[in-house]
């Protein structure tokens, strides 16, 4: 890892970079050369899913790149077309046969699914069985709210490592980081810089950037950075990780840019008012197989 990323100690011991690349959206075509491009800019943590569609360009991308597999931290995520023990356990091999490697360093489970709940504890009991073969080395969750990890870990072993969730200033989720920090799971945010990251269907047609923020942009002034900037140091001063988003080369060096300043507790304060309550994503709840269904196919 980088001496110059801060790490974050997960709830196992395992260290995760506070800052990481996120790939959602990004065209497969495009995501080998952001990948790429990152790791070296200084990145040492990418995070892609089964139901991105590009896990094999993120793999391509870790190999030009020339770095050591070991000083990558690759995170990946179960759709749920893969939930259940029996299903669970076969999806590593697709996503690691994808990545071209042996072991993933975070497996997560996409969506709490509470419509089969049951199938969800069973895909997480597969995770478990996962972490005890060392073919994982930390387990967790996403889009999971307080009722949803409240059940998980009454009825598994092992808590999560990380809940990766919505967190920019226009939507906190503090119950859902409250509960995170309850349990002893990292609150790992997806669209950190709010309004960049659109979801056909969600949110109306008056969905506001956060970049074009009144506030965010006269404490960006203050500092000499951009938006971007100020809102990941917003996340990092509050002890979130977070994983930006972008295909291109000078955004992905800016937003891991973030490491000379801090925001006083009066900045983060004026950030913390801006929420609104509005999701950009789905709602987790109404995340179903019959819906949202997508079969993800072998290596």
């Amino acid at each position: 890892m980088t001496a110059n990323t801060p790490q974050i100690t997960l709830n196992n011991g395992v260290t995760i970079p506070a800052l990481g690349l996120g790939v959602f959206q990004s065209p497969p075509e495009e995501t080998a050369g952001a990948v790429e491009t990152a790791l070296h800019a200084g990145y040492r943590h990418v995070d892609t899913a089964a139901a991105y569609f590009n896990e094999r360009e993120v793999g391509e991308g870790l190999r030009r790149s020339g770095l050591d597999r070991d000083e990558v931290f690759l995170e990946t995520k179960v759709w749920i077309n893969d939930y259940g023990y029996e299903a669970t356990r076969p999806a590593f091999d697709k996503s690691a046969g994808k990545l071209g490697v042996e072991t993933i360093d975070l497996l997560i489970l996409h969506q709490p699914m509470p419509s089969r709940f049951d199938l969800t504890v069973q895909a997480y009991k597969g995770l478990e069985s996962l972490l005890a073969d060392g073919k994982v080395r930390a387990i967790g969750v996403s889009n999971f709210m307080p009722e949803h990890l409240m059940r998980l870990v009454a009825e598994t072993d092992v808590v999560p490592a990380v809940n990766q969730i919505e967190v920019h200033p226009y939507f906190q989720q503090t119950a859902v980081q409250d509960a995170n920090t309850k349990h002893g799971i990292v609150s790992q945010a997806w669209s950190p810089i709010g309004g960049i990251t659109f979801y056909p269907g969600w949110g109306g047609d008056d969905r506001r950037s956060t970049l074009d923020d009144p506030t965010i942009r006269e404490i960006a002034e203050r500092h000499g950075r951009t938006p971007a900037q100020v809102m990941l140091r917003w996340h990092l001063d509050q002890g979130r990780q977070a994983i930006p988003k972008s295909t291109n080369p000078a955004r992905i060096a800016e937003n891991l840019d973030v490491l000379g300043f801090e925001l006083a507790a009066e900045e983060l304060a004026a950030i913390d008012a801006l929420h609104t309550g509005v999701r950009g994503g789905p709602d987790p709840e109404s995340i179903t197989l019959a819906e949202h269904g997508a079969e993800i196919p072998e290596a």
